[in-house]
């Protein structure tokens, strides 16, 4: 009766475009299923104007997760929303040490071409002021009330 549509969560269009009937029929699912996943922070889907649940490629593809985790996995609705929010945390995380690698890339290239210029320019980098030669004698008060 239905044609399988495969989405890929990795290529899937963040757009919020399918209305709940036609997400619900995407992921196989009622679409008061659908709002209730809704109600328990399972899903975020958008909003139209007048108030609709308009739902993602992306959303259909962790609506599809949601029913494998619930039915083949045997993971209660509390389960899934904690599997779901630390793959989220894993992603962002792992879309932090990109950028923090990028960033020391690009620190490694910037000292390499200072060390191209000719002898280490250290004191061009960190400023360095002359060591002190002053003596700090430190004698302790004498209590008057003895």
């Amino acid at each position: 009766m239905y044609e399988e549509i495969e989405i890929s969560v990795e290529h899937a269009s963040d757009a919020k475009v399918l209305i709940i009937s036609v997400a619900a029929r995407l992921a196989g699912m009622h679409p008061q299923t659908l709002r209730q996943y809704d109600r328990l922070g399972l899903v975020q889907p958008g909003r139209a104007g007048g108030g609709g649940r308009r739902y993602s490629e992306r959303d259909v593809a962790l609506l599809r997760e949601v029913q494998k985790l619930s039915q083949e996995e045997g993971v209660n609705l509390a389960g899934i929303k904690r599997i779901i929010g630390l793959e989220q945390l894993v992603a962002d995380l792992q879309q932090r040490v990109m950028e923090l690698e990028s960033q020391l890339d690009d620190a490694y290239t910037r000292i390499a071409q200072l060390e191209a210029v000719g002898p280490y320019p250290g004191r061009d980098l960190v400023r360095q002021d002359r060591p002190s030669t002053a003596l700090v004698v430190w004698r302790p008060r004498r209590s008057t009330d003895r």
